[in-house]
């Protein structure tokens, strides 16, 4: 059975904008289940990658819903974006 919050994040968002963020600001985007509020979003993305999230935007585009979370000090916006898969 899958788990609830592999069904909330759906995968990384990667443009040029997100690659700077999470360069400068420690940031990271991710697609995430239209449905899922924003305490779920934060939950799933701490639980399936072990780290503590210090802020969470959502965005609703056309495309769908976009969740910006940006790291506490002490975790790397680049290595859980290298488990993520947007190298």
């Amino acid at each position: 059975m899958i788990e609830l919050r592999h069904r909330i994040i759906r995968h990384a968002y990667v443009t040029e904008k997100s690659m700077d963020e999470m360069e400068r600001q420690n940031k990271l985007e991710f697609v995430v289940d239209q449905r899922a509020t924003r305490a779920e979003v934060k939950a799933a993305i701490e639980k399936t990658y072990q780290c503590k999230i210090s802020k969470i935007t959502i965005k609703i585009v056309r495309s769908g819903k976009i969740a910006t979370v940006k790291l506490a000090p002490g975790f790397s916006a680049e290595d859980i974006g290298s488990r993520a898969g947007v190298f």
